[in-house]
């Protein structure tokens, strides 16, 4: 074999193994950058669908969970706090949730209690003014920023505005409207899914 077929085979196994490390270091880079492209874990989580395990909830409980980054309060409210709505209707800005109906309050909650069961509440723990998250204030009677026929419901801490148990705006307040009630259903008696509702299935 001449010497300059020698120098060919080796400069073509050379050139072959260059490019086979390079592709392989390419598609190291890609993959990893691609990826970034694709929703996170969390990004996925905080978009979909959120299940709630309720029939564990004591009356009187509280839990938060996670829906679209935005926090959703779920409530199981006991037959005192029920029995409160009724009471501060003539305070309250909106009683009816008859404000932006379509945008705060579903179909399906423009009641009384505005939720689908009246023991259980949801709604985005966010107050509709700047974007604070109110406190649960359930303790009845006179208290700090609160009146002294305070009857429960949430108190927000950057401008004082206060809503009632069933997150209804009281009047002469910051807040412009009721807490947004999240689209939701029932999956069964001890189940709930925020983020679901009949005219929302996404």
């Amino acid at each position: 074999m001449s010497e300059d077929k020698v120098v060919d085979a080796d400069r073509r196994f050379w050139v072959g193994t260059t490019c086979a490390v390079g592709g392989v270091a390419a598609v190291g880079v890609a993959v990893p950058f691609v990826s970034t492209f694709a929703p996170s874990e969390r990004a996925k989580a905080a978009g979909a669908p959120v299940e709630v395990e309720v029939g564990d909830m004591q009356p009187g409980e509280m839990r938060t969970v996670e829906w679209r980054g935005k926090p959703v309060w779920i409530i199981r409210r006991t037959p005192e706090q029920l029995a409160t709505l009724k009471q501060v209707d003539g305070e309250l800005a909106d009683p009816n949730s008859e404000r932006n109906p379509d945008e705060i309050t579903p179909e399906y909650a423009r009641n009384e209690y505005r939720s689908l069961k009246p023991e259980y509440f949801v709604a985005v723990g966010i107050c509709p003014h700047l974007g604070c998250s109110p406190t649960a204030r359930f303790t009845t009677g006179s208290q700090p920023n609160l009146p002294a026929d305070w009857h429960g419901g949430f108190l927000c801490p950057c401008h004082g505005s206060t809503f009632d148990m069933a997150g209804r705006v009281y009047k002469n307040k910051p807040s412009p409207d009721n807490l947004t009630i999240p689209p939701y259903e029932f999956l069964s008696d001890t189940k709930i899914v925020v983020g679901v509702d009949e005219s929302n299935k996404a």
